[in-house]
């Protein structure tokens, strides 16, 4: 029997991989399942999954692990598509040691920081911010998702975005070195940031003003209200799925292309919201897939726009999947 390189390589490093386990305080584990961990509750395994105990943790891992294996951090998995063959190499999900939340002294300019683990949730950082009269923040609770996710995608929603709130954010390269970054450096676009692939963020500053605890929730009540409203919240869909075009808004061209209420299996584009895809209960991830792309070769036909996926695919193309997006 043949066994080619590539499987060599593989096997060794899934031996240093086991080994590793002795050497870390986290969990880590392979073969582990995705799809309950993701929104839209699809997707096969990660080959390993690593949940540290602390940026300690975390970067004597970096430093220790296989540099052959691919590396991709998870947060919340709700802007999120995992294939159904799975994630190759290594997933970090930062845990309970990295959803700390403090208030930090006041600035001379009167201006309030907060220090928040990255995988704290932005809905918690945002009521955190309330209950301690700091004000700026609430467009966090119309976020679904993690600080950490929404600093890599400079996530926003009503009218702000992380960029405007950011003072500073700590980050680990790939090799576990750690790096104080600024706005500045992080090259903030629309949905998006310039942090590289395999990069995990930590911590980071936000900032706000002094506001009344009654205002603050008043407005947070409002994002609450006009989300439940307008978008299936309680839906199995992974948010917003494509980006706004400059001068147009993704939804509307959507709906104007009669995508509204189409399926492909068990994947349907909601009725209620145009720019979200859900799975009604049976679909797989390449349902999802194929009917996100066949949702922007009908707008591309109607309207001339090539819509831009907002949510992030990952994973390896499974046979099951091929067949969908050919037929």
């Amino acid at each position: 029997m043949t066994v080619s390189l590539a499987a060599l390589k593989q096997d060794d490093a899934n031996a240093r991989m086991a080994v590793l386990k002795e050497q870390v305080r986290g969990r880590l584990r392979s073969q582990v399942a995705l799809a309950n961990r993701c929104w839209f509750q699809v997707g096969g395994p990660a080959d390993w999954l690593f949940i540290p105990e602390d940026a300690e943790d975390l970067e004597r891992f970096l430093q220790l692990r296989p540099r052959e294996l691919p590396l991709f951090v998870l947060g919340v998995g709700s802007n999120l598509l995992v294939r159904d063959g799975g994630i190759e190499g290594v997933v970090v999900r930062l845990g309970r040691g990295f959803a700390g939340m403090d208030v930090l002294p006041s600035t001379n300019d009167g201006q309030r920081h907060i220090k928040v683990g990255a995988a704290a949730l932005d809905l918690n950082v945002a009521q955190f911010a309330r209950e301690h009269g700091i004000g700026g923040l609430e467009f966090l609770s119309g976020i679904p998702g993690t600080i950490g996710g929404a600093l890599f995608m400079n996530a926003g929603a009503y009218g702000r975005e992380i960029k405007d709130v950011l003072v500073e954010a700590i980050a680990l390269d790939p090799q576990g070195q750690r790096h104080r970054l600024t706005p500045e450096q992080l090259g903030f676009t629309y949905r998006h940031s310039s942090l590289p692939e395999g990069w995990i963020f930590t911590e980071a500053v936000l900032q706000g003003e002094p506001a009344a605890v009654d205002d603050i929730a008043a407005r947070m009540h409002k994002i609450a209200e006009d989300r439940a409203a307008a978008q299936p919240i309680k839906a199995r869909t992974g948010g917003s799925t494509f980006t706004n075009p400059p001068g147009h808004k993704a939804w509307q061209l959507v709906d104007a292309a009669g995508c509204r209420g189409l399926t492909i299996g068990g994947a349907q584009v909601s009725e209620k919201h145009a720019n979200f895809l859900l799975n009604t209960g049976t679909a797989t991830a390449a349902e999802l897939e194929a009917l996100g792309e066949e949702v922007r070769r009908r707008v591309k036909e109607t309207s001339g726009i090539e819509l831009q996926w907002e949510i992030k695919r990952i994973g390896r193309v499974h046979s099951s999947e091929l067949s969908v997006q050919e037929s």
